[in-house]
């Protein structure tokens, strides 16, 4: 799939009929598609470590952790000079999917946020640009004097990652940064948990700027959780902050446990959806789950095999293509997941972005979707006022084909898109 951005071809579906409704030319120059996200703009630092050196300094296994920027420093120069660290990329959760997003849609992106005003070859700022997709727009990002937020990586033998954040600059970006005709007309806004850790941050009063001008220009906000540790420290902060600020969450099976307190991944959604309108659950090498509402008269039934777990033949109305509860008159939970792509990679030396690479494919889609709106009004499909382009089912299979990709290169960004063979996978068949 490979709009928004360049196509081969102007037509749109149904490919079916022999009368097809052709996009127009000069609509596509002149109305801009993109997306918008607010980071903390960090360089990842991954570090081989030895299983017991997170907990030795004070880190939980497997979470992410602040660490004073002098610790970091300290640590950071240790490990340089025993060898042990593996690479220095542009980093954050925001990041990674913004440039993935770039990758797969070919099309612009913009991130929000505050980077050093000095920035000189081979330095921290130097490096996250240098790793960064050109078509993520970085114009809007707000120059501070603080030197480059770093996120380091630590990598024990199991291949368990273990974050230890310096700041930096990275919660310097205020509220007169957000420009409000760009989130406005961006195709969603993504923020992620980690931006409302502390409310004294000026980054805090920005999010939360950008999210009320973007609901009130029905733009949908697209939030990742992060990290368990935090999402259960402020449970109730964020229960409360995604259902009246949340189009669609994204996290994993820990942090779907500490936002719901529910441990089987399926009720954990299902929960979850009374909260969001959308949720993107990803639990590992147990594949994925998508859930989320659609009005009963626009449910479609699977023509797949029913299965059963904690909801029973929960995946009848895959087919369905999700929509906000607030536009169902007759409102229906939908859920659909799928396992690892052909098993998974042989070789997974980490898992860093892999739930990054699926939310990007399923922002993709809803990318997809306005640019099909736009575009071809009068298509059938734009009849229901759905997320995406596609129904939940097709996103599952972008969306874990894409984390394969990810976790096959060992890099949370993608350094290329899905094989060219691969680039229709979205259009394998069209939603009526």
């Amino acid at each position: 799939m490979k709009f928004p951005g360049k196509r081969k071809s102007e037509h749109y579906f149904p490919v079916a009929e022999k009368v097809r409704e052709s996009a127009d030319p000069h609509y596509i120059e002149a109305e801009p598609f993109y997306l918008v996200g607010i980071d903390q703009l960090l360089v990842d630092i991954e570090c081989a470590v030895e299983a017991e050196f997170p907990a030795a300094r004070g880190l939980k296994k497997g979470e992410s952790q602040i660490l004073a920027d002098g610790a970091a420093e300290a640590i950071y120069r240790e490990l340089k000079a025993g060898g042990r660290i593996t690479g220095e990329y542009a980093g954050g959760s925001v990041g990674n999917t913004l440039h993935n997003y770039s990758v797969l849609s070919e099309e612009r992106s913009v991130a929000l946020g505050a980077i050093s005003r000095s920035i000189t070859v081979g330095d921290y700022a130097f490096k996250y640009i240098r790793n960064t997709s050109a078509k993520v727009d970085l114009s809007y990002l707000q120059p501070s004097d603080n030197a480059m937020g770093r996120a380091m990586c630590f990598v024990t033998p199991d291949g368990e990652r273990t974050f230890g954040i310096s700041k930096g600059c990275m919660n310097d970006l205020s509220p007169e940064y957000i420009p409000e005709a760009v989130v406005q007309k961006a195709s969603a806004l993504l923020i992620s948990a980690y931006l409302l850790r502390d409310e004294s941050d000026p980054i805090f009063k920005s999010t939360v700027k950008a999210c009320g001008i973007a609901l009130a220009a029905r733009v949908p906000v697209v939030m990742t959780l992060g990290t368990a540790s935090l999402i259960e420290s402020k449970r109730d902060f964020f229960r409360d902050f995604i259902k009246h600020n949340v189009t669609c969450v994204a996290m994993n099976d820990q942090e779907a446990m500490a936002l719901t307190g529910t441990r089987d991944p399926l009720l954990a959604a299902e929960n979850a959806l009374d909260l969001a309108d959308l949720v993107l659950l990803t639990v590992g090498e147990h594949g994925l789950y998508l859930a989320g509402w659609v009005d009963r008269p626009h449910a479609r039934r699977t023509t797949h095999k029913l299965h059963t777990k904690s909801l029973v033949d929960y995946n009848t109305y895959e087919f369905s293509r999700p929509m906000r509860r607030e536009d169902c008159g007759e409102p229906l939970k939908i859920y659909s997941h799928i396992n690892p792509f052909l098993g998974g990679p042989k070789i997974i030396k980490n898992t860093n972005g892999a739930g990054d690479g699926a939310l990007a494919a399923l922002l993709h889609d809803m990318g997809a979707r306005k640019y099909h709106q736009t575009k071809v009004p009068r298509s059938p499909k734009n009849t229901v006022e759905s997320l995406t382009y596609s129904s939940l089912s097709q996103n599952c299979k972008y969306a874990n084909r894409v984390s394969y990709e990810v976790l096959a290169q060992n890099s949370p960004r993608l350094m290329r898109g899905l094989p060219e063979k691969e680039e229709s996978l979205q259009e394998a068949y069209w939603d009526a």
